[in-house]
């Protein structure tokens, strides 16, 4: 019952999150919550929405249920982050540092992971619904109940499924 609740939940916040009458998303994140997950590594329902954080030490960051669409987070480091449930849609994630990460129930649709490094994250139940995955390390990666659908790039030799 749990599991069926986050699930319904998770596609709730997906579905209206990603809707939108024909214009463009744009995104205005908290310039307090920013500064607090620099300052603390913790960022729990945070709004991050477009903000830039590439090359950022987010290493072991509790980014849980965080909206991050749109995010610059190209080569950030967030190896053994927790962002369960986040929102990623649309987020840059080139060349970032996501292993073991926990990424359960997260969307990532059309997020760009290009040369991410994936390594034994944790990606179950997780939306990578036309992510670009070209290049991504998804060695040990678990992708139990995840959605690729229109996925592209994705090398799953390695990933447990």
């Amino acid at each position: 019952m749990k599991k069926f609740l986050t699930l319904a939940l998770t596609l709730t916040l997906f579905l209206v999150s990603s809707f939108s009458l024909g214009t463009s998303p744009s995104y205005a994140y908290s310039q307090s919550d920013l500064d607090r997950l620099l300052e603390t590594r913790q960022c729990l329902e945070c709004d991050l929405s477009g903000a830039d954080l590439s090359d950022a030490n987010l290493k072991g960051a509790d980014l849980f249920y965080a909206n991050l669409q749109g995010a610059n987070l190209t080569g950030a480091n967030l190896e053994g982050a927790r962002l369960t449930s986040a929102s990623l849609e649309g987020a840059r994630l080139t060349s970032a540092s996501l292993e073991g990460a926990r990424l359960t129930s997260a969307i990532l649709s059309d997020a760009n992971l290009s040369d991410a490094n994936l390594e034994g994250a944790d990606l179950e139940d997780a939306f990578l619904i036309d992510a670009n995955l070209r290049g991504a390390k998804l060695r040990h990666a678990f992708l139990r109940g995840a959605s690729l659908s229109g996925a592209k790039g994705a090398s799953l030799y390695d990933a447990i499924q």
